[in-house]
Formats: C-alpha cells, sequence, structure tokens
C-alpha cells in the first residue's frame, strides 16, 4: 500500500507548526526555571509539556507519510 504524499503548501504549515511547538517548549522551560512561585513553575512546566506532546504528534504524523 501506498501512503498518500502531503502537498508542499500542507508541508510548509507542518513544518512552520513545528517549529512553533519547538520554540513554545523551548520558551516555556525557560521560565519555568525563572519562577520561584511553585504553582506558577507547574503551570510552565505543564504547558512545556503540552507543546512537546504537540510537537511529537506532528513528528509522529509527518514521519507516517514519508
Amino acid at each position: 500500500m501506498q501512503s498518500k504524499q502531503i502537498e508542499a503548501n500542507n508541508l510548509k504549515v507542518i513544518e512552520d507548526q513545528l517549529n512553533h511547538e519547538s520554540l513554545m517548549n523551548k520558551k516555556i522551560n525557560e521560565y519555568s526555571g525563572m519562577c520561584t512561585d511553585s504553582n506558577l513553575k507547574n503551570l510552565c512546566t505543564q504547558a512545556a509539556s503540552i507543546h512537546k506532546q504537540n510537537f511529537n504528534s506532528l513528528k509522529s504524523y509527518l514521519d507516517s507519510h514519508q
């Protein structure tokens, strides 16, 4: 069975979103390290984790179409 190719414009959108999710993960992890309030630190850690999950999901989707 042949996997469906991703159109160039959709590939660009996915690439942009991967870059966005990666950047957000890095930034929020940095912010987490700056937090002194434990609740805020936990919130940042959770947000960073969500962005990492989003990145991994997009990467898996992209890999499945190669």
